[in-house]
C-alpha cells in the first residue's frame, strides 16, 4: 500500500470499526500527546490501553497500564503507536505475536517505516502512519 496518501473511507472504516485501542507510549503528563490523545479517544467511546513499561500497575485517565501488548488479557482492534518511527519494527513483531491479531496500527504523526508496515499488512492488518486519530476523527466521524 502507498502511505503517503490515504483515502477518508479507509481511514474513516478504521475508526468505525475499532472498539478498544491499544495506546503504545502512553504517559501520564498530560502535556504529553500521547495523553491527550488518550483522553480525547476515551471521550469519543473507545476502550483505550495504556501501554507503558515504566508505568505498568499504574492507571492513565483511570485506565490500567500494561507494560507490554502482550499483557493486555483482551483482544484489541487497534494499535495507537506513540514511540519513534525506529520502534516500529520491533512493535509490528510484537502485534504479529497476538492472538487474535488486532485489525490496524496507526503510527501517530513522524511514525513511519514502510518495512514493517508492509511485514504488517501481509498478515491482514491495515495501517496508517505519520497520522493522529484524534485530529482524523473530528474530519471525518465528527
Amino acid at each position: 500500500m502507498n502511505h503517503d496518501t490515504y483515502s477518508d473511507f479507509y481511514l474513516a472504516e478504521i475508526l468505525r470499526q475499532t472498539r478498544v485501542i491499544a495506546l503504545v507510549g502512553a504517559s501520564p503528563n498530560p502535556e504529553r500527546p500521547s495523553n491527550r490523545v488518550m483522553a480525547f479517544l476515551l471521550r469519543k467511546g473507545y476502550r483505550v490501553i495504556p501501554v507503558n513499561p515504566g508505568q505498568a500497575g499504574k492507571e492513565i485517565h483511570g485506565q490500567k497500564v500494561y507494560a507490554r501488548l502482550a499483557d493486555i488479557p483482551f483482544p484489541i482492534d487497534m494499535v495507537d503507536v506513540f514511540r519513534a518511527a525506529s520502534a516500529l519494527p520491533a512493535l509490528v513483531e510484537e502485534v504479529l505475536a497476538l492472538d487474535p491479531l488486532p485489525k490496524a496500527i496507526w503510527g501517530q504523526l513522524t511514525v513511519r517505516d514502510d518495512i514493517a508496515a508492509a511485514r504488517a499488512e501481509a498478515a491482514g492488518i491495515k495501517v496508517v502512519m505519520d497520522r493522529c486519530p484524534a485530529m482524523e476523527h473530528p474530519r471525518l466521524i465528527g
